[in-house]
């Protein structure tokens, strides 16, 4: 009797893993969100006559520089923990 072909089985990606890429996924979303809505505030702070465009500009500025520094520190620490992880190959 012939036994039915079966497909080799996929490697299981580890729980690390994943949960590495939902994180990530999760800052960059979070930090596209941002930036946009704070872009929409620029704008619209730019053709408000009744706010001072200075006045804007220094109260967002920080804030923007806050955010992105954070986030970008936040994605790069978590890129160079899972690089440390993985066991280098030694070559023989």
């Amino acid at each position: 009797m012939n036994k039915p072909i079966r497909k080799p089985r996929q490697p299981i990606p580890d729980t690390k893993d994943k949960l590495t890429l939902w994180v990530t996924l999760m800052v960059s979303t979070t930090l596209c969100i941002s930036v946009l809505a704070m872009v929409f505030a620029f704008m619209l702070g730019l053709w408000a006559k009744e706010v001072d465009n200075a006045e804007i500009f220094k109260m967002i500025s920080p804030a923007f520089s806050t955010l992105i520094g954070g986030m970008i520190g936040f994605l790069s620490g978590i890129k160079l923990m899972q690089n440390e992880d993985k066991p280098k190959s030694s070559k023989d």
